[in-house]
């Protein structure tokens, strides 16, 4: 596994005097956040050159790639799961709950970020969105994008509606505060069996541009990740995040996607 300690100890940088405590979609509104005491840039300038080779350019119009997505956490297994994707030099999308960021504290978050992957919203309590009235949808993607930005410094730019249930009401809300909407063409179902042969195997279908969904909250996910990458590597895939797998083709803010 590479190291990440001097990547993550800038990160702390963000948030050292932030401390979480709140689990919960707060009413009224929470006060607005201070913005954090670096900016992004000069954050990502200076991860980029402890970090040789971060963040690396791949084009996926030319490469087979595919994404990679873990939805629901950051969770217990997080962890674990980075030294896997790290060991292989794979990067991926975690599509984060508010929820749990704030139960973490941020330190998993910020290993995501140092790691090289990207952050994408998931909401902050996992309800079905389309169900939500206007202003609890605004705040469900608000307090999560806020949190994530308090922690990090990273402003997401890409969003999975829970359940990928999503109705043109979400669409304007994401459309409003800049993100697109990822889901797949690839489920592994991986919250339903929780076999992990059976895991690996479906994401075995992946084709090139494909979007595959997994949730990295199951131990049983994490295990299956080894022999699920092993089976793609030998046909030849790269495996991104979804802004990578896009590349210059930038998903628009709104817009629906399952696959490049």
């Amino acid at each position: 596994m590479r190291g990440w300690a001097l990547p993550l100890a800038l990160l702390a940088l963000v948030s050292f005097a932030t401390q979480v405590v709140r689990t919960e979609l707060p009413e009224p509104p929470i006060v607005p956040l201070q913005p954090p005491p670096i900016d992004p840039d000069v954050l990502a300038r200076r991860l980029a050159r402890l970090q040789p080779g971060w963040p690396r350019h791949v084009d996926c119009g030319r490469e087979k790639c595919v994404a990679l997505t873990f939805d629901d956490g950051p969770g217990r297994h997080t962890g674990r799961l980075l030294d896997l994707l790290s060991e292989r030099d794979a990067k991926a999308t975690f599509f984060v709950v508010g929820e749990m960021v704030a139960a973490d504290g941020g330190r998993t978050l910020q290993r995501i970020v140092a790691d090289g992957h990207e952050l994408g919203n998931h909401s902050w309590s996992h309800p079905a969105l389309s169900e939500l009235r206007r202003k609890e949808l605004h705040r469900e993607l608000r307090h999560t994008g806020r949190l994530v930005r308090r922690l990090t410094g990273v402003t997401m730019r890409v969003m999975r509606p829970p359940y990928g249930l999503t109705d043109k009401r979400v669409a304007a809300e994401a459309r409003r505060a800049g993100m697109a909407q990822i889901l797949w063409n690839v489920d592994t179902f991986d919250w339903r069996d929780r076999e992990p042969e059976i895991v690996a195997r479906r994401a075995w279908r992946a084709r090139p541009g494909s979007i595959i969904l997994m949730h990295d909250i199951h131990r049983t996910t994490v295990k299956a990740v080894p022999a699920l990458l092993d089976a793609l590597e030998r046909k030849g895939f790269t495996f991104v995040t979804v802004s990578d797998l896009y590349g210059d083709r930038s998903p628009l803010p709104g817009r629906k996607y399952m696959r490049r």
